[in-house]
């Protein structure tokens, strides 16, 4: 994860937007709401994905978005990375649905929401593939005027449902 920031988003590590990947345990593997998925390829990570039940913050989002994402009725997706010379093998779409199934088996998430950084190649075709678009962030200069566009996926009824299914 912390590679992704340094390499793909040329920002680094931001604690105020990166403290869950300081201390992992805690935030995804303790937290019965909360899981991590990873990738594993011999011995190297190659994709990560998380959830969590803390919906997006004010600020850098809007108000509003965060009066209809609110902290504990929304599974947050965040940390969707795959590394470059493994993507477009469906390895993300893989990631993605087993944590929404897992946000289905939760009680009490009405809704799963995301934010992605569309300036990374691929990102926006593949949320656009799986999930509806919110609200497109980019003219805001939210999070410092970064491609952030904002997405809904309709958590699953069951596990071979809806648009991540095949």
């Amino acid at each position: 994860m912390l590679d992704t920031f340094y390499r793909e988003f040329d920002y680094g590590y931001v604690p105020q937007w990166h403290d869950d990947v300081i201390d992992i345990g805690s935030t995804y593997l303790a937290h019965p709401r909360h899981a991590l998925v990873v990738a594993v390829l011999g011995e190297e990570v190659v994709g990560t994905t998380a959830l969590n039940s803390r919906g997006p913050a004010n600020p850098p989002h809007p108000r509003w978005l965060t009066e209809r994402y609110p902290s504990g009725r929304t599974a947050q997706l965040l940390r969707v990375y795959v590394r470059p010379d493994h993507r477009r093998h469906g390895l993300a779409r893989a990631m993605v649905r087993t944590a929404c199934e897992f946000a289905a088996g939760v009680p009490g998430y009405d809704a799963i929401y995301l934010h992605t950084n569309v300036d990374i190649p691929g990102a926006e075709a593949f949320w656009r593939s799986i999930a509806d678009e919110v609200c497109d962030a980019r003219t805001t200069g939210e999070h410092g005027g970064y491609g952030t566009v904002h997405f809904e996926i309709p958590i699953p009824v069951a596990a071979t449902a809806g648009p991540l299914s095949g």
